[in-house]
Formats: C-alpha cells, sequence, structure tokens
C-alpha cells in the first residue's frame, strides 16, 4: 500500500479515462492476484480450517493495514460512517473470507471463482432496491442465464446435499461483496480508498481474532504449502491487490473498472488447473460461460 492520507470532503479528480502504465499494471495486477486466491484458498485448506485460514490470513493483513492507517495518520471515521466502516470490517472480510473458505472445501478453484463474479447481479438488485436504479427486463434474462450456470456447475460436482450447500455458501459470499459495494460506496467521496481499504482490513482481522488461537496450533502441524498459501493470501490478493483496485477505481468509472473483474474467473480456472491439477468438467465449463454471460448482459447497459 502506498502512503495516501485519509481524503478530505472536498470534491475528488474526475475518474481517468485513458490508459496509462499504472493503470495497466493496476488492472493487470489485480486480476491475476483475485485469480490467484482461489487456487490459494483451496491449498490453504489442506491444512487449515475455514474460519482458522481466514483469522491467520486477516491478523496478518489487517496488522499490516492498522500500522498503515499509523503511519499516514488517517482519520478517524466519522460518527455517521461508522457503520458503514463495520460493514465492510464484518461482512466484506470477516463473513466474505469464512463463507468462501467453507464452499470452497467442495468447490475447485474454477467454479468457485464463477459463482463468486455474480455478485455484479446481486449488487445491481441491491442498488434496484436501496438506490431506486431500474433494472430492465434485459438484466432479469441475464440474471436468470447466470443462476442456471451455477446450476450447471453444481450438476457437474454430483448434486448431492454438500455440493449443494457448498454452492450457497460462496453465493453467501458474493452477497457480502455486493452489501458492502452498496453500503461503502458513498464513502469514496470522503476518505481515501486506500484508507478505507485498510479500515476493512483491520476491522476484519480484529472480528476474526476469536479464531486465532486455533489457527496459530493449526500452522505448527499445517503442511509448508498451505502455510505458504496463507502467507501469499494475506500479503498479496489482500494488502497489494485491495490496494492496486483502490487505484484503479479512483482513476476509472466504477462500472468500467469492474468489467475486468470479468477476466478472473477464466485466470483462476486456469490456475487450479495448473497449480492443483483441478481438471473443469464439461458442466463447470458450460455453466461457468454461462454464468459469465449473465453477469455481462446484466451489465450491457449499465
Amino acid at each position: 500500500m502506498s502512503t495516501a492520507s485519509t481524503c478530505t470532503a472536498s470534491p475528488a479528480t474526475p475518474p481517468a479515462t485513458r490508459f496509462d502504465g499504472t493503470l495497466l499494471f493496476t488492472i493487470t495486477f489485480t486480476v491475476i492476484a483475485w485469480a490467484s486466491s482461489f487456487p490459494a484458498i483451496r491449498a490453504g485448506l489442506a491444512g487449515f480450517g475455514p474460519a482458522e485460514m481466514a483469522s491467520l490470513r486477516f491478523a496478518l493483513a489487517g496488522g499490516v493495514a492498522a500500522l498503515f492507517l499509523v503511519a499516514t495518520r488517517a482519520k478517524l471515521p466519522e460518527r455517521s460512517d461508522i457503520w458503514r466502516f463495520l460493514t465492510g470490517g464484518v461482512v466484506f472480510i470477516a463473513a466474505y473470507a469464512v463463507l468462501l473458505n467453507f464452499g470452497q472445501r467442495i468447490v475447485p478453484a474454477g467454479p468457485a471463482s464463477f459463482i463468486i463474479n455474480t455478485n455484479p447481479i446481486m449488487t445491481a438488485v441491491l442498488a434496484m432496491m436501496l438506490l431506486g436504479e431500474r433494472f430492465s427486463l434485459t438484466a432479469w434474462l441475464g440474471t436468470a442465464l447466470s443462476f442456471a450456470g451455477i446450476g450447471l456447475i453444481a450438476l457437474g460436482k454430483g448434486l448431492d446435499v454438500e455440493i449443494g450447500l457448498s454452492v450457497l455458501l460462496i453465493l453467501g459470499a458474493a452477497f457480502c461483496n455486493a452489501i458492502t459495494t452498496v453500503v461503502q460506496k458513498p464513502l469514496f467521496a470522503r476518505y481515501k480508498p486506500l484508507s478505507v481499504a485498510a479500515w476493512n482490513q483491520t476491522i476484519g482481522g480484529l472480528v476474526l481474532l476469536p479464531f486465532l488461537p486455533a489457527a496459530i496450533a493449526q500452522a505448527q502441524i499445517a503442511p509448508s504449502v498451505s502455510l505458504w498459501s496463507v502467507v501469499y493470501l494475506a500479503v498479496v490478493p489482500s494488502l497489494i491487490a485491495y490496494g492496486t483496485w483502490a487505484i484503479t477505481l479512483s482513476r476509472l468509472p466504477a462500472g468500467r473498472a469492474a468489467n475486468f473483474q470479468y477476466c478472473v474467473p477464466p485466470m483462476a480456472t486456469l490456475m487450479g488447473f495448473l497449480w492443483l491439477g483441478e481438471v473443469p468438467t464439461l458442466f463447470g465449463i458450460i455453466g461457468g460461460a454461462m454464468a459469465l454471460g449473465g453477469v455481462v448482459v446484466v451489465n450491457l447497459k449499465r
């Protein structure tokens, strides 16, 4: 993370519309880092419980994020914004990580990334309900296509109770992402994006602290690949990628920036194959394409 300080309430600089070297780097790094988190989670789960792995990941990331807030002398959240920051830490960091980890005990890296990528659809529905945005017939058709694709992914894994519950847990993680997007959107007019990301990780790490003693005990007997996977998750997809994504959001309109997340599922599928040997099933490939296509359809006119 850079050492940018908290933003004032003055009008922000208009987002850039032209690509330069900085944007090319931040976008590329974020996509690769977030795609790699799915196989890294699967590798980490070989030695840690889902909640324990989340706790250790964000004890590391949250500790550094807290130091960042101190070093940059970031102002405390205003009283009216405290609930928005709490939502980021509790829902986006703690609940998201635990739900995704539990789901990925069964669901491979590639399919999990496609399921998570339905969060723009959930965001659009929440924006319609809470912010009065319109949701067209085409968008509803895209939603149906995407969730039909998720059904195919589940079918490709056997559609037993355990698979069904795992898919629902990952959908729950996607919903956590969507909730936070809507709730925290106003914060970027008053705070630096890097400060918001740092507060999220710091609060999330504190919420997950009860699981840390068990995580430390598991770390003593965990395979080295699992331990280093958790360290990697804390440093690359969390600390660094949250920072590069914040920079991207500060320089591009949110909708345009979000489109680059569509590159994450195919990349995660490839990494799952190269890293863990997870060969996607035919149902998984078709379902993933449907899930991704539905998200694109929903966002065609947004």
